[in-house]
């Protein structure tokens, strides 16, 4: 599970961004707080540690270009996920678009991409776990890991993907009804 800022050390943070003396000194560590749970996030969107990584990059590039324009009408870690959020779904459209692919071809794609991941070491109920995820639809594959796996609340899953609580909360709910199935038939 992530720690949190508090309130008192995000604000300090942010009094660090705002200074030209001490902006450096924020980002790296912003980096040392964020940067390992956004790979997180992205990995599980994306699935491939690569691919993971450059968006990764990508993403902390955005925040210290964009760090002025914060307004702090939500939380730090709050606006950096939404960008790295968004960082992958636009990966995995472009990737769609490049590639000609539907949907379905491109979940096929992450499956595969899942499969000969040389970074994946689990066992099978693991591996079966992932490939019960990757059947999800998009939207709630993102608010079951989001949940899940970062133990984000719904009201912090709603500002980063700008969607009510109750459309949260029911797409967490068909999406882990739908692993269960996945899950069950898969061991029957």
């Amino acid at each position: 599970m992530r720690k949190q800022l508090n309130s008192n050390e995000e604000a300090e943070l942010l009094k660090k961004f705002r200074n030209k003396a001490t902006k450096q000194t924020a980002f790296v560590e912003c980096l040392g707080f964020f940067q390992i749970p956004i790979y997180w996030h992205i990995r599980r969107i994306v699935i491939s540690h690569a691919d993971a990584d450059d968006l990764s990059q990508n993403t902390f590039i955005k925040v210290w270009e964009k760090i002025d324009d914060f307004r702090a009408d939500s939380k730090l870690y709050t606006w950096i996920y939404s960008i790295a959020t968004n960082e992958a779904l636009q990966f995995l459209k472009r990737k769609r678009q490049v590639q000609s692919l539907h949907a379905a071809d491109n979940d096929e794609y992450l499956l595969n991409t899942l499969k000969t991941d040389p970074y994946f070491n689990g066992n099978q109920l693991q591996q079966s776990l992932q490939e019960a995820i990757l059947s999800l639809p998009e939207k709630q594959r993102l608010v079951f890991n989001m949940k899940y796996y970062e133990n984000l609340k719904y009201e912090e899953i709603s500002e980063i993907l700008q969607t009510s609580v109750g459309a949260l909360k029911a797409s967490y709910h068909h999406a882990v009804k739908k692993i269960e199935l996945f899950i069950q038939k898969k061991l029957s």
